[in-house]
Formats: structure tokens, sequence, C-alpha cells
């Protein structure tokens, strides 16, 4: 089973979609901690689900349990911090809220893609999520679009 992720800056809406919808992708996790950015663009929280629905007949979620704190956000982002520490911190927070516990592996049966900002899943948590699901879960692959 595939857990995909995706992000939309640096992208077109025609490509975003495009990836979303080849890929077979029917919901769509939102796991930014700020989903609401004007700088979001047609990933705003309130316009994704309309666009998600109309254009690739996906679904709409928004999962904070998946997204990292507003200190530990701002720690890496704002203050410049490291990626290997912020990764770190990062996949404790994780554990620490037994993610894999939490959420249903047969969820993610229906073709799900991790959504945050980032242009590519290298320095991004959602590519941190998935992996980490990965290690806990059988069968699962993570796809990055």
């Amino acid at each position: 089973m595939e857990i995909y992720s995706i992000g939309f800056t640096q992208t077109t809406a025609e490509r975003f979609f495009k990836r979303l919808a080849d890929a077979g992708v029917t919901r769509l996790l939102d796991v930014r901690l700020n989903n609401t950015s004007q700088l979001a663009g047609f990933a705003k929280a309130k316009d994704l689900p309309y666009f998600l629905q109309e254009l690739i007949g996906a679904t709409y979620e928004h999962e904070p349990l998946l997204a990292p704190t507003q200190g530990l956000l701002d720690e890496y982002k704002k203050r410049k911090g490291d990626w290997s520490a912020y990764e770190a911190q990062f996949l404790e927070l994780m554990a620490s809220r037994e993610i894999e516990s939490r959420l249903s592996i047969s969820d993610f049966r229906t073709p799900t893609a991790l959504l945050c900002s980032e242009a590519t899943a290298e320095h991004c948590h959602r590519r941190l999520v998935c992996e980490y699901l990965a290690g806990r879960w059988p069968d699962v692959h993570p796809v990055h679009l």
C-alpha cells in the first residue's frame, strides 16, 4: 500500500491536481499546522475541498495530529534551525503522539496523499510521517509526488 505525499509551492494548480489524479489519489490529508494562510493560493483549507471534489473527485481532511508544534516549526523555519535536529524532534513528537495507534491503517487503503507546503519532500515533515508509518505498519510504501 502506498502513502503519497505532495507539496503545493512552486507548482501550478493544474500540475498539482494532475499529479494527484495520475496517482489515483481520492483522499487528501492536510498535515499542515496552519492551513489558512493567504499565501497558500489554491491550497487554502476553505477552497481545497471544493477543488479536490470538482477536479478529481477526492475528499479533504485536516489532520493536525501529523503536524509539528508551533515551537518546533518556528525553531526550524524562523530561526533557521538545523534539519537533522528538527527531524529527530519531529520523529520523537510522532512517537509520543503514538500516531501509528491513533490513526487507522484501513483509512489509508483509500489512496491518500499527505499535503504540506514544501515543494519537495526532502526537508518536509510529510516525508517523515510517511517513513514513520512505513516503519510501523506492514507493507506501507511512501511515494512522493
